[in-house]
C-alpha cells in the first residue's frame, strides 16, 4: 500500500531569504527521514545575518545538499509530495535543487489538496491538537511530518495495523 507522502522542512528567515537547515520525508511506507543541511556556500552572506542560527553545528552535524537531493529524488520523484502549508516548504525545495541548478522532480502541494473537503484552517487546527497531544515539537521537521501522518491517518487516508 502506498500512503501519502509529507514533507517540512526547518529555515532561516532572513530580512533578505530564506534557507533550509533541516528536512524530513516520509517514505511511500510511512517511514520518516530527517536530515540537517550543511549550508551551501552561496547561502552564507544571507545566514550570517541570524545570530539564532548556528553556522558551526550545521557544518559539523548537516549533510551536503547534494546528498540530501539524490535521497529526496529517489524517495519522491514524479509524486506529489504534501506539506502542511503555513511555511514556503515549496520554495525552499526549489532553493535545494537550484543550488545544484536542477528541477525539482516532485511537486509540493498544501496538505488541504489531499483532503480538499476540509478548511485549511480546520486541517491546521487539527494538525496543532496532534502535535500539542503526542507532545510534538513543532518546530523540528520530522515531528511536522509524523503530525501530517497521523492527520492523515485520522481522515481514513492511512489504514491502522
Amino acid at each position: 500500500m502506498t500512503l501519502p507522502q509529507f514533507i517540512d522542512i526547518e529555515y532561516c528567515d532572513t530580512d533578505s531569504h530564506s534557507y533550509p537547515t533541516a528536512v524530513a520525508w516520509s517514505l511511500a511506507d510511512g517511514r520518516i527521514k530527517a536530515v540537517v543541511l550543511s549550508p551551501d556556500d552561496d547561502w552564507l552572506p544571507q545566514l550570517a545575518e541570524d545570530p539564532s542560527v548556528d553556522l558551526r553545528w550545521l557544518y559539523e552535524t548537516g549533510v551536503p545538499v547534494l546528498e540530501v537531493i539524490r535521497e529526496m529524488e529517489h524517495d519522491l520523484a514524479d509524486r506529489t509530495v504534501y506539506s502542511d502549508g503555513l511555511d514556503p516548504d515549496e520554495a525552499l525545495v526549489d532553493t535545494l535543487y537550484q543550488t545544484i541548478n536542477q528541477d525539482t522532480p516532485f511537486e509540493v502541494a498544501p496538505i488541504s489538496e489531499l483532503l480538499s473537503d476540509e478548511s485549511a484552517a480546520d486541517l491546521e487546527e487539527e494538525r496543532r491538537r496532534i502535535l500539542y497531544e503526542n507532545q510534538l515539537d513543532a518546530t523540528q521537521a520530522e515531528n511536522g511530518v509524523y503530525a501530517l501522518l497521523l492527520l492523515a491517518r485520522d481522515k481514513g487516508l492511512i489504514d491502522e495495523e
